[in-house]
C-alpha cells in the first residue's frame, strides 16, 4: 500500500468518527497542556531566579581568602597543593597574581570598619563599607535616589534609606547633596613615625618597621544617593554596612580594620593583608577556572555557584516532579486512544477483511492503525501547546498583577522555551503510538475470511 493511500485511507476513517477521534484529541491537548503549562512553570522559575542572582554581582565573583582564615583547615589531599608550611599571605602581592589571572577583570579588597559619622549635630558611629567600581551594575542600585560615586576615588558617599531617616527623619531624600564628616583610625607604620620622631637605635627600628600606629583622622564626604535595599542581596559582609564610599578612596584612606593587628602579628613587614579579596570574573562559565587557579596559588576560592549546586539540584528535581504530574493527564490521553482504535477494529472488521482481500498485508493494515493513532497524536500536541500557552500568559498576567498589588516589580514566572514546544509534540506521537500499538496488532491478526462475514 502506497503511503498516499495510507493517509487518504486515514483521514476518511478519522473524519467518519468526528465525534468520537475529536473529544480524543482533546484529551491528548489537555494532557499535552498540563506538561507544557507545568515544565514551563519550572523552567520560569529557575530563570526567575538565575536573573536575579545573575544581576545582583554574585555569579561573576570568586571571594578569596587564606586556608587560615577560613574554618578549619583544608581537606586532606589538597595541603599540599595549597600550602607549604605556612598558609600563604593574602596581600598586595597576591593581589597582583591574581589580577593577572585569564578573564580576572577585577580583585578589589572587602574593606568594613566602624567609624564615626557626623551630618551637622547628628554625631552616630556607624559600619562604613567600600563599593567597587563594578557595583554601579548590582540591582540595589537600579532605583536609588541620587546616583552612584563619580569616580573610582572620590569623596562622596551613598547612604542605606533606614541610615539616611536618622539623620533628617522628617525628610531623607533632603540629605543628598549635603556633606557629611568622617571621623576614622588611619593605620599608620611605625617607620613613618620614627621618621617625624627621629629616635631610637638600628635594632629598634628594624622591629618599628614591622608595626604599625593608630592616627585620628577626619574626611569629608558629599552625599550623592539613598538606597533602599542591601548590596550584592546582603550575601556580602560588607553589604551589611550603613554608609557606602568608593572602594579606591577607602583604600588610600588607609583605614584601620579589625584584621589589621592579627595580620601584623603573622606578617614579618608592615604590608596590609586582606581578610577576603573578590576576584570579578568577565564571565561566569570561566568561575570554575579561575576558582582552580587561585586553589594551585595556596588560596580558598569560594563562589556563588558553589553553593548554587544544590539550588540547581532542587530545580531539576522540581521538573522531574511536574513533568510526571504533567504526564499523568497524557496517560489518561493514551487509555483514550486505545479504547477509541480497538472500538475503531471492531466496527470496520469488513473493512480490515476487504483490506486484506485485495493483498493487503498485516503490516499494512498496522501502518493504517498506526497513522490513525499519529495523526491524533499530532493534532492533539499542537493544540495542547497553544491550551498551555494560553494558560501560561494567564499565569504570567495573574503574577504581574498580584505583585503590583503588593507595590512589587512585575516578574515573569511562566516560559516555555522551543526545545520544549517541539519535544511536547515529538512525546504526544510517541504516546500516541505506542497507544495505537495493541489496536494496531489486533487488527492485523484479524482472519480476512472471518472478518468478511461480519455483520
Amino acid at each position: 500500500m502506497k503511503n498516499y493511500d495510507l493517509y487518504e485511507l486515514a483521514s476518511r476513517n478519522l473524519r467518519e468518527s468526528v465525534l468520537r477521534n475529536g473529544l480524543t484529541t482533546a484529551g491528548i491537548a489537555v494532557g499535552v497542556a498540563s506538561l507544557v503549562a507545568m515544565i514551563s512553570l519550572g523552567v520560569g522559575l529557575q530563570a526567575l531566579a538565575g536573573r536575579h542572582l545573575s544581576h545582583s554581582g554574585l555569579f561573576d565573583t570568586v571571594a578569596v581568602s587564606t586556608f587560615r582564615e577560613s574554618r578549619g583547615e583544608p581537606p586532606e589531599g589538597r595541603r599540599a597543593e595549597s600550602q607549604t608550611g605556612e598558609p600563604r599571605i593574602l596581600d598586595e602581592d597576591a593581589r597582583q597574581q591574581i589580577l593577572k589571572l585569564p578573564n580576572v577583570i577585577e580583585a578589589e579588597p572587602e574593606i568594613r570598619f566602624l567609624a564615626e559619622v557626623r551630618y551637622g549635630d547628628h554625631p552616630l558611629v556607624s559600619s562604613i563599607s567600600g563599593l567597587a567600581a563594578s557595583a554601579r551594575d548590582n540591582e540595589s542600585f537600579d532605583k536609588m535616589q541620587g546616583g552612584f560615586f563619580s569616580g573610582p576615588a572620590a569623596r562622596e558617599a551613598i547612604l542605606r534609606k533606614e541610615f539616611a531617616q536618622q539623620l533628617n527623619e522628617s525628610a531623607p531624600a533632603s540629605v543628598i547633596g549635603q556633606n557629611l564628616v568622617l571621623r576614622y583610625a588611619e593605620r599608620q607604620p611605625l617607620s613613618e613615625a620614627k621618621k617625624e620622631q627621629g629616635a631610637g637605635n638600628s635594632q629598634r627600628q628594624n622591629d618599628d618597621d614591622y608595626g604599625f600606629t593608630v592616627v585620628r583622622r577626619e574626611e569629608t564626604l558629599r552625599i550623592i544617593g539613598i538606597i533602599d535595599s542591601e548590596p550584592f542581596g546582603g550575601m556580602r559582609a560588607t553589604s551589611r554596612s550603613n554608609v557606602f564610599i568608593p572602594n579606591q578612596l577607602a583604600e588610600e584612606l588607609n583605614i584601620l580594620q579589625a584584621t589589621d593587628v592579627p595580620g601584623a602579628l603573622r606578617t614579618a613587614n608592615s604590608k596590609r593583608t586582606y581578610t577576603t579579596l573578590m576576584a570579578r570574573v568577565s564571565n561566569p562559565s570561566s568561575v570554575q577556572a579561575v576558582e582552580d587557579a587561585i586553589r594551585k596559588m595556596g588560596f580558598r576560592p569560594f563562589s556563588i555557584l558553589d553553593a548554587s549546586q544544590g539550588l540547581r539540584r532542587f530545580f531539576t528535581v522540581l521538573d522531574l516532579f511536574l513533568g510526571i504530574f504533567g504526564s499523568l493527564a497524557l496517560a489518561v490521553a493514551s487509555l483514550g486512544i486505545i479504547n477509541t482504535l480497538v472500538m475503531a477494529v471492531l466496527e470496520r472488521r469488513r473493512e480490515i477483511g476487504i483490506l486484506k482481500a485485495v493483498g493487503a498485508s498485516d503490516g499494512d493494515v498496522e501502518k493504517l492503525f498506526f497513522a490513525e493513532a499519529g495523526a491524533m497524536g499530532f493534532v492533539g500536541g499542537i493544540l495542547g501547546i497553544a491550551l498551555g500557552a494560553a494558560i501560561g500568559s494567564a499565569i504570567n498576567v495573574g503574577t504581574k498583577i498580584y505583585l503590583r498589588n503588593h507595590d512589587l516589580p512585575a516578574e515573569t514566572v511562566w516560559s516555555a522555551p522551543p526545545w520544549l514546544l517541539a519535544g511536547a509534540i515529538e512525546f504526544a506521537v510517541l504516546v500516541s503510538l505506542a497507544s495505537g500499538v495493541y489496536p494496531a496488532r489486533k487488527a492485523a491478526r484479524l482472519d480476512p475470511v472471518q472478518a468478511l462475514r461480519y455483520e
